[in-house]
């Protein structure tokens, strides 16, 4: 016996009938309810939604077959099955008139109990099954409702529409009903480039009822967007396919995805090939110069200087492509630091130009310097500003024939958002300008601008972008502006202005000491790279400093006690031992405790900064150092 027992309604007026039908269903295990006429059973239908009525014809009030046609007209139980039973109206146009008043089956009395039994039991596998079938029906609409693709079906060889998903309207822009009456509807929003090759899908449909296939449509909304479109056959119990099924699924997402990565990697392979082509550049020159230092006879000396004059070119180029490569690290990794201060924009703009100077010179370009007289103070890093206006006039120099006219202009403009009066530096130059097309990605990482084919890419396309990012930190933004190719271009960093001071100016900087001043201060200098370390020992002697070297860290305490050196210039990276250790066992030591302690090392971000003054550091020089710069360092 079932643990919940199926309810069945058993109505009948004989009472002596409906007790015995009663009893005969009850033994085969089912839940029995009764009714002696038609409004009760009506009402208990309603009530109780029993899974069958087993409903005699001839009833005291209303007629059993009105009874089932109530019954099977009202939703909530018109899938209630109704078994109708009659003593008198046996004929054969008695059952056609009950089984068309909706009964799903007739039988005459008298009825033997297995007969009875295996009726019921013939009709309750039919409602499993109708309810398994509308139940599965059900999942898959809610399926197909709430999925953002597209699903069809179609029959074969009709191609007669049979079910289309709701997605249709959103991604087709078309309605269900149209789709309907004309079926191959759906190609007219196809790209009229893709249109004709589906078409030939769909008209040998019969034949190949199976594809994959990835096209463009004109969506709903207008736009264009790419769409997979996979079809494939649906087989009766022969096997014969007689209906197809497709999904469609928006793929534009994934499309723009594949272009932003085509453009990604072709821009690594074109970041990686200037790279390589940036660098062996100034390698060269510099191998070269380095042969000629040993040269001898008549003219070395002369030949010596221009190689000791390329080779620090060189070196500053090299120095200026790994500054950007590391800018490019901390602006990926959100690590870029400013150290903001009050900042006068004539010093700005000379340290700029003191920068790009040396290129607007090889290049022979004219420079005007176009400010006012007033001092314009922004807030802001110092450093920073002066790269972001120097790797401007180094773009303008590059991309500059020879011989031309570059102009860095200041100029107070009027309010910006929020009020506050902005400031324009810009950098004008006759160059080859920039393509119009190439203007909204030209501050993108590694972009590179177009050049004529006769020249090649210059510089690694990572410094407008970084120039973009320093004035965005800064509160300003970075604009460009071209006629076309071969007309120039102007580049113009705005910032917020902090304030004008009119006729205040600040004393003018004082040259560097030269070496002959030097006095013979005693310098020590500790590096592992012996090359390194020799070759700033000469350019301190011949500046009129004494230099002590030693590549042994174990040696430093014992030389400084012996030689009291002045200045001790120490590279942090040394085999073996920490050069912040030693730094700090320096400083304890009260007989070395006074000497000035310089750091000399390839690390020089914000981070390794503050560690070398924590460590006891008195100046800090990132690798290769300007002379200027270790003079500094070592006077203090």
């Amino acid at each position: 016996m079932n643990s919940h027992p199926t309810q069945i309604l058993n109505v009948d007026d004989n009472d002596g009938a409906r007790y015995a039908k009663t009893r005969i269903l009850q033994s085969a295990g089912f839940d029995v309810i009764e009714a002696a006429n038609g409004t009760d059973a009506l009402e208990m239908v309603r009530r109780h939604l029993p899974a069958l009525v087993l409903l005699d014809v001839k009833l005291p009030d209303i007629n059993g077959i009105e009874v089932c046609r109530r019954i099977k007209a009202e939703s909530d139980s018109s899938s209630v099955l109704v078994l109708q039973t009659s003593a008198a109206l046996t004929g054969r146009a008695d059952k056609i008139r009950g089984l068309e008043g909706g009964a799903d089956n007739y039988l005459a009395a008298p009825i033997e109990a297995d007969e009875l039994i295996a009726n019921v039991n013939a009709l309750l596998r039919m409602r499993r099954i109708q309810v398994d079938l509308r139940d599965s029906e059900e999942r898959f609409r809610q399926l197909t409702d709430n999925i953002d693709d597209v699903f069809w079906m179609f029959s074969v060889p009709g191609r007669e529409l049979v079910y289309v998903s709701p997605a249709y309207a959103t991604v087709w822009g078309g309605s269900a009903e149209a789709l309907r009456q004309h079926p191959g509807a759906w190609l007219d929003a196809v790209h009229a480039d893709d249109r004709a090759r589906l078409r030939a899908r769909w008209e040998n449909l019969a034949d190949e009822p199976h594809y994959d296939e990835e096209f463009r449509l004109h969506g709903a909304d207008g736009q264009v967007r790419w769409v997979r479109d996979r079809l494939f056959p649906v087989r009766n119990a022969r096997g014969d396919v007689y209906r197809v099924a497709r999904m469609s699924s928006d793929i534009t997402a994934r499309k723009e995805m594949e272009a932003l990565l085509r453009t990604a990697d072709s821009n690594k392979n074109q970041f990686l090939a200037t790279l390589a082509h940036e660098l062996r550049n100034p390698l060269s020159p510099i191998r070269n110069a380095a042969a000629l230092l040993g040269a001898s006879g008549e003219g070395a000396a002369e030949r010596q200087a221009r190689a000791r004059d390329v080779i620090t070119r060189q070196v500053d180029h090299l120095a200026h492509l790994v500054d950007d490569l590391l800018d490019v690290a901390r602006i990926s990794e959100g690590k870029i630091v400013l150290r903001n201060e009050e900042v006068d924009l004539k010093g700005v703009i000379a340290q700029a130009i003191e920068t790009a100077g040396p290129l607007i010179g090889t290049r022979e370009h004219s420079l005007e310097v176009q400010q006012p007289n007033d001092d314009i103070w922004v807030m802001g890093d110092p450093v920073r500003l002066a790269q972001s206006v120097g790797n401007l006039l180094h773009n303008a120099a590059k991309f500059t024939p020879a011989g031309g006219a570059i102009v860095l202009g200041v100029e107070v403009a009027g309010e910006g958002e929020g009020g506050q009066q902005r400031v324009r530096i810009s950098v004008r130059d006759n160059g080859i300008g920039i393509d119009e097309d190439n203007l909204p990605r030209i501050f993108g990482m590694f972009a590179q601008a177009a050049v004529p084919p006769d020249r090649a890419p210059e510089g690694l396309g990572i410094g407008l972008s970084l120039v973009s990012h320093l004035a965005e930190l800064h509160g300003g933004r970075l604009e460009a502006a071209s006629p076309g190719i071969g007309q120039g271009s102007t580049f113009t960093i705005e910032l917020p202005l902090l304030r004008i001071a009119t006729g205040v100016h600040e004393a003018a900087p004082q040259e560097p000491e030269t070496g002959a001043e030097s006095g013979g201060m005693r310098v020590l200098l500790v590096d592992d790279n012996i090359d390194a370390m020799e070759m700033m020992g000469f350019l301190l002697a011949e500046m009129g400093y004494q230099p002590l070297t030693t590549a042994d860290a174990g040696e430093i305490e014992v030389l400084a006690l012996r030689h009291k050196p002045q200045v001790i210039v120490l590279d942090i990276g040394l085999p073996g031992v920490d050069g912040y250790q030693v730094a700090r066992r320096l400083k304890a030591n009260a007989e070395l405790a006074h000497i000035r302690l310089v750091a000399h090392t390839g690390y020089g971000s914000p981070e390794d900064r503050r560690r070398a003054q924590e460590a006891g550091f008195d100046a800090h020089l990132v690798k290769p150092a300007e002379l200027s710069d270790l003079e500094a360092a070592l006077r203090g």
